[in-house]
């Protein structure tokens, strides 16, 4: 599917998909890290029935992963979030729309009423814009908040400056060349609605510049009370690199953590998130419930990281490369990958549920 991806949309387009931070070593090692895993599979059990469903923040959520808030979506394919989230939707699965997607929050829940909608915030220096956000989310069914932290400040993606995109792409000499190279995209960019923000103003500039311009960088715990102020949802928060900070949140009294380096595409050299994760889930996991992303591009990945403990898993690149190669299309391909994954590797393990995994059925190698 990223192959796929990488032939159906501009250069620019699908290095931001796939693209990391600077040296791109936490988004290299973050993969690396699911290439060590080594199960332990256990032989002559009844795995007639395996049931892939699990309960994530008090829903049951059909299979043990969730669609992560991802960008300016529509710029990968004109069908947007819309079509994430009616895969979604018939897939049983909760989706986040990010605070820089590009349907807006009323949108989407027009669109698919179904579907378990979360809203992930990303707060800007303007606190009433967040708290407007929160309550617009709120009136349209929205039932969990994700809270990104861990972009005080935008991350240096070399690919975004070397590729000169801006948000949302301009139409330039390099980007009209590049028309006859993918013309059904441009022709698609070119004759639907155009590409807008559903809660920020345009910016020009890279998606860097625009994090550090508008996000708040002078955001600490202290905030979470603020957000349970305007939220009476489940509070997730996603963004955790280190087990201190996973042990304050959990004093703190958040319903969840994603173990998350933003896909590789903050901090360069960053932690390794299913690395992290075990001693998390040993700290904090009976008082907060334990989710990781980042690195995820297969079914058995996904089992790890819940043999690790994990609660769930979010999925964000690998569903946008499915959307890049095939639209809605493209996506449910990627859940019935991931799903076909998921259930061998549970049979070829022994087991016949996802809370049947435990640590010792897996391990990291050693580099």
């Amino acid at each position: 599917m990223r192959e796929m991806a990488r032939r159906s949309t501009p250069k620019s387009v699908f290095d931001y998909t796939d693209g990391g931070s600077m040296s791109e070593s936490s988004l290299d090692r973050s993969r690396d890290a699911y290439r060590r895993v080594e199960f332990t599979p256990r032989i002559m059990r009844n795995v007639a029935d395996v049931d892939l469903s699990t309960t994530i923040l008090g829903k049951t959520n059909a299979l043990p992963f969730v669609f992560a808030p991802t960008g300016f979506t529509r710029m990968m394919h004109h069908a947007g979030e819309p079509a994430v989230a009616a895969v979604a939707e018939r897939a049983g699965i909760a989706y986040a729309l990010s605070t820089l997607g590009t349907t807006s929050i009323e949108g989407l829940a027009t669109a698919t009423p179904e579907v378990r909608r979360w809203f992930q915030l990303y707060v800007s220096r303007d606190r009433s814009q967040a708290v407007e956000l929160m309550r617009r989310a709120k009136e349209s069914g929205y039932d969990s908040l994700i809270l990104t932290v861990d972009t005080a400040v935008g991350g240096i993606r070399w690919r975004e400056v070397r590729n000169g995109l801006t948000i949302p792409p301009q139409l330039t000499l390099r980007t009209i060349l590049d028309m006859s190279r993918h013309p059904k995209w441009w022709a698609n960019v070119l004759t639907t609605e155009p590409l807008t923000f559903a809660s920020l103003s345009t910016t020009g500039g890279t998606v860097g510049d625009l994090l550090t311009r508008v996000f708040d960088p002078g955001i600490t715990s202290e905030d979470i009370k603020w957000i349970r102020d305007n939220w009476d949802g489940a509070v997730m928060v996603k963004g955790v690199q280190a087990l201190e900070d996973a042990q304050v949140l959990a004093d703190l009294g958040v319903d969840a953590i994603v173990l998350s380096n933003h896909g590789g595409r903050q901090i360069d050299k960053g932690n390794v998130p299913l690395e992290l994760l075990p001693s998390v889930v040993e700290a904090v996991g009976d008082r907060t419930e334990v989710y990781i992303d980042g690195g995820i591009m297969s079914g058995t990945d996904i089992v790890a990281a819940l043999a690790l403990g994990a609660t769930g898993t979010l999925v964000g690149r690998a569903y946008l490369y499915g959307l890049m190669a095939g639209g809605q299309g493209g996506v449910q391909r990627v859940v019935d990958i991931l799903s076909k994954e998921i259930k061998t590797t549970l049979q070829l393990m022994g087991v016949t549920s996802v809370d049947q995994l435990d640590p010792s059925m897996v391990r990291l190698r050693p580099y």
